[in-house]
């Protein structure tokens, strides 16, 4: 996406997380919603120190489960950030690892997390699960897809059950509201198995105007990538046009 924004005449900041790819950080690869968003804000800051940008031009882009949800916790929180863009978002952490297990085993999962909690606090360490079985369950596709696989390849196999407590506890459709009058983007799939549609319109709908919610038929969460990227950051580009660009005002003096 990147590169169709730097096309459009966007500068564009791509950064991996504290603890993932080439940053620092003793806790590598742990999904942590709160650490994640401070990061994107740190990352603001930094590009209002660069001269070559308006630092009254920031705006966010997140693609993805956690990816989506931040772009909106963000500029949900910080004022400098003037419109906002979830692709495939996060509404509510807790909802989305339910939607994920049966009802028995989302019982005793809630359990076992609090239990962990307690032996974090006893111990000073807790349990080392799965990252793909015990924290975000992965679906069918994204088993056998290729799609993103740059993005597959940087989770760990394992990583602290804490994360779990991290993301019942993110909750971005709880802030989304605070983001007008500055404008937000929603982009869903329809019957999507990975983040389901739902947590894209419960944050559509509790978002103030200006909004958009566009919703893709026919194709799947990553399957997306594929069958409508041009579409999707034509989308994109279009709303940063519309909400982040100057535009250009000819004034005409009368004689």
């Amino acid at each position: 996406m990147f590169e169709k924004l730097c096309a459009a005449g966007y500068a564009c900041l791509c950064f991996d997380y504290r603890g993932w790819g080439d940053s620092e950080g003793k806790q590598r690869g742990w999904v942590m919603p709160q650490w994640q968003v401070e990061d994107i804000r740190n990352g603001v800051t930094y590009m209002q120190t660069r001269p070559e940008i308006d630092p009254n031009r920031i705006a966010t882009y997140g693609s993805g489960g956690t990816g989506g949800g931040n772009a909106i916790y963000v500029a949900a929180i910080d004022q400098r950030v003037k419109c906002a863009v979830c692709y495939l978002g996060v509404s509510n952490g807790r909802d989305w690892l339910h939607s994920m297990r049966r009802e028995y085993e989302w019982v005793d999962y809630l359990k076992r997390i609090d239990e962990d909690r307690k032996k974090r606090v006893l111990t000073g360490s807790g349990e080392i699960v799965s990252a793909r079985q015990e924290i975000m369950v992965q679906t069918p596709e994204r088993q056998t897809t290729t799609i993103k696989k740059e993005v597959a390849d940087k989770i760990p196999q394992q990583m602290p059950l804490q994360c779990a407590e991290a993301l019942i506890e993110y909750s971005p459709e709880d802030v989304v509201h605070k983001i007008a009058p500055r404008a937000t983007l929603f982009i869903a799939v329809e019957n999507d198995a990975v983040t389901p549609e739902e947590q894209s319109v419960r944050l559509y709908e509790r978002a103030g105007e200006p909004k958009k919610l566009v919703l893709y038929r026919q194709t799947t969460h990553y399957g997306i990538y594929n069958d409508y990227f041009n579409d999707v950051a034509a989308n994109v580009v279009d709303w940063y046009d519309r909400h982040l660009r100057y535009h250009k005002v000819e004034i005409t003096e009368k004689r």
